[in-house]
């Protein structure tokens, strides 16, 4: 009897595999890559928290949380119109990705310099001290906005195991030179930004040389006549990514112009933790793009095994870090729990609503409705920035997570009744249908 049950588990489990192996395929390359990331990440942020002052800490945790934000606004959406037109014009991604990675990087270098000589007219000039730290920003925000396209190009033409390459490699540059930078005593927020920056360039050529040119095959000569037939797409996809995911990259940033920089340090050390938590269901809803583009008759079936899992995955990281954030702050810097102390507990659970919005984000994809779905998000990233802001003038630290944990919360469940509410009422949903339509699920 134990022999006929595991044999009849065994089948089940390799059929699974088989009806699931492009999601699970490229879902897997994504997740090890991200547990990859998630292991050295911690360790070199460990690193710069027991090693730099609190102060360079979180100024430059601050103005890492502002080039992704600059690199999420210079990529303007071309990315993720990759990802979903790749697998419906291969022959011409090449062309594709070039356009979209010269525009994406024009753009947050231009965004960039708004920024450094706005920071300096206005006052703000110590947060980016000097010229070095000026030019190694700018040329930060436009690496991230070209590796953020050629990431999702490679998520887009189904080879996320590129795209793990590259997330692996710029994980182990980046350690290696921020425990150089220890070893010559280099302890300033300057020195933090050059190796992330450093990490970010060498990666991009480490995998090009790595996959024998898989980067120079992807990013062809720009035919932006190509990629303006797709303009009023990009304005879609542009709207829904800045409504989605810009309140959650400059939440650091914020909380160093609210509070201070010991502050931003304690959160920071948290928060990257539940950012990494996070890619795991952000990528499980990324997958689903070009996953159901490509075999639409299985979607729902995709949908409901990405949506679960990815639940389950984040209620667990809530609880751990409920029960050990103080644990967890020690271990990166003894200073951090005493700025902190139990403040930051809450801060795990809004990996839920947050696991919904970004399977709401990917169903407003399929359906082409990413206009129409970037006002709610739009109201919810307003929402959750003034609940953020208000909960800190009103309790500091501990005000500030849990206005956000609210706002997120709050949002995740707005999402869930419109599922139930689609559902229930037999909304079609066809990835071609005009509206945001979820399949029936079962939760």
């Amino acid at each position: 009897m134990p022999v006929a049950i595991a044999r009849t588990a065994f089948v089940r489990v390799r059929k699974a595999l088989q009806e699931n192996a492009t999601l699970a395929t490229n879902s897997g390359a994504l997740a090890i890559g991200t547990v990859a990331t998630a292991g050295l990440g911690f360790v070199y942020w460990w690193l710069a928290a027991r090693t730099f002052p609190p102060e360079a800490f979180g100024n430059a945790s601050a103005l890492l949380s502002v080039i992704g934000l600059i690199g999420l606004l210079g990529e303007a959406g071309l990315g993720t119109l990759l990802i979903g037109e790749i697998v419906r014009h291969p022959n011409k991604t090449p062309a594709l990705v070039g356009a979209a990675a010269s525009i994406g990087v024009a753009l947050a270098i231009g965004l960039a310099l708004l920024f450094v000589f706005g920071a300096r007219l206005l006052g703000s000039a110590n947060l980016i001290g000097g010229w070095l730290a000026g030019v190694v920003f700018v040329l930060g925000c436009g690496l991230t906005a070209l590796i953020t396209v050629i990431d999702q190009a490679f998520i887009g033409s189904l080879n996320s195991t590129s795209r793990m390459i590259q997330q692996v490699l710029f994980s182990v540059f980046k350690l290696m030179l921020i425990a150089a930078a220890v070893v010559v005593s280099q302890t300033s927020s300057t020195a933090i930004l050059l190796t992330w920056v450093a990490g970010l360039l060498t990666s991009l050529i480490a995998v090009d040389l790595l996959t024998r040119g898989g980067v120079r095959r992807l990013v062809g000569i720009p035919d932006f006549r190509l990629l303006n037939t797709f303009r009023r797409k990009v304005f879609d996809h542009y709207a829904l990514d800045v409504a989605l995911q810009a309140p959650g990259i400059i939440v650091p940033y914020l909380v160093l112009v609210l509070l201070s920089p010991a502050s931003t340090a304690a959160f920071s050390a948290l928060w990257m933790l539940v950012s990494v938590a996070s890619v795991i269901p952000a990528v499980l809803a990324t997958v689903l793009f070009p996953v159901v583009r490509a075999g639409p008759n299985r979607s729902q079936h995709h949908f409901r095994v990405s949506l679960t899992v990815s639940l389950l995955f984040s209620l667990a990281c809530a609880v751990f870090i409920f029960f050990c954030s103080e644990r967890i702050l020690e271990i990166f810097n003894p200073a951090y729990r005493a700025i902190a102390g139990s403040d930051l507990r809450l801060l795990g659970f809004s990996l839920l609503g947050s696991t919904l919005k970004f399977h709401a984000c990917t169903l407003a994809r399929l359906g082409d409705a990413m206009r129409r779905a970037s006002l709610p998000f739009a109201l919810g990233g307003l929402l959750e920035l003034g609940l953020l802001i208000a909960g800190a003038k009103l309790g500091g630290l501990e005000g500030l997570v849990i206005g956000w944990t609210i706002a997120v919360s709050i949002e995740g469940l707005c999402v869930g009744l419109i599922w139930i509410f689609a559902a229930r009422l037999g909304i079609s949903t066809s990835p071609s249908s005009e509206f945001i339509a979820p399949p029936p699920l079962q939760i």
